[in-house]
């Protein structure tokens, strides 16, 4: 009889059932995936953004494939706040896993409004708050590279968010992502979010045109992989670590080498974003694979492997 491995995670107050969750803005409001998938397996889902007001986001076409990963300019479409309560919550109640809600605005009172009418919600398990958007004019990253602005917006939605933890999803296209993170820490973060994507740009050489419609995009997938293990790393070090709070690890992971990969490096639970639009059940077999590698490994339980770089 092999050994039960323990894959449950305490990620800033919340047990999930295991470390493995969907990335905001992959999984639509999580429950489209139920169609390939019993979402109850995972360690929770993270819905896409989700603002005051409906946005119709960008003009088309706002994806594109790329050689190792793809780039996004979707806007932060979205049904709005109102909908999203009305027609979602219900939805969500029956998932079986944890639910955590990213929260976008273009304004500081848009994301406080959002995030205290949220927080009343019991399904809701978490708040993450998307201040590293690349693809809009006001808001998103416009938040997420100063460390002034990082300190306001995180204050002011902290203080509606009750019981409910808020994770502060950090961009990677700044100078000093320690900086940031560290300024989201000590306004109040429960956990940090990384990495969001990279600004990036495809060119038709027949038209000598941006691909996209927006000019420029989110690029995501295997390409971000090598980058984003070693900025979790450091951010681990320099800030998550002494401060005893945990990240949210995601950006390119596939399979389950580079789920333990991202938690070696110092995450505590893992986003898989991409490659659910190739295999929409990517997540379960991550899982299962994580589960092998413990096994293999003598590793009893999965939160050990957090942060354990030699």
């Amino acid at each position: 009889m092999t050994e039960q491995i323990d894959l449950t995670v305490d990620f800033a107050g919340i047990m999930l059932a295991n470390p493995v969750l969907t990335a905001s803005g992959t999984c639509g409001y999580a429950d489209e995936l139920t169609e390939f998938m019993d979402v109850a397996g995972l360690g929770g889902v993270v819905t896409k953004s989700i603002t005051l007001a409906p946005r119709k986001g960008n003009p088309t076409p706002r994806i594109v494939e790329t050689d190792a990963g793809m780039l996004n300019a979707i806007g932060l479409a979205n049904i709005g706040l109102e909908r999203f309560v009305s027609e979602k919550i219900p939805v969500l109640q029956r998932l079986g896993t944890a639910v955590f809600v990213n929260v976008a605005g273009q304004m500081i009172e848009d994301y406080v409004a959002v995030a205290e009418r949220l927080a009343q919600e019991k399904v809701v398990s978490g708040l993450e708050l998307n201040i590293s958007c690349p693809n809009v004019k006001q808001g998103g990253i416009s938040f997420g590279t100063d460390p002034t602005l990082i300190r306001e917006i995180i204050g002011a939605v902290k203080k509606v968010c009750g019981d409910k933890p808020l994770i502060v999803k950090l961009t990677p296209t700044v100078t000093d992502i320690s900086a940031t993170a560290r300024a989201a820490v000590e306004a109040g973060a429960d956990a940090l979010s990384m990495v969001n994507t990279f600004t990036a740009m495809v060119i038709d050489i027949e038209t000598r045109r941006p691909v996209l419609a927006n000019r420029t995009g989110g690029l995501s997938g295997p390409a971000i992989k090598p980058i984003a293990v070693y900025l979790v790393n450091r951010v681990y070090q320099e800030v998550a670590k002494p401060a005893g709070i945990p990240i949210l690890g995601g950006g390119g992971i596939r399979n389950a080498t580079d789920a333990v990969e991202f938690m070696i490096a110092g995450a505590s639970a893992v986003t898989i974003g991409t490659a659910t639009f190739i295999q929409p059940n990517t997540a379960l077999h991550i899982i299962d694979g994580i589960r092998q590698y413990c096994t293999r490994k003598g590793i009893r339980s999965v939160a050990e492997l957090t942060g354990t770089l030699r």
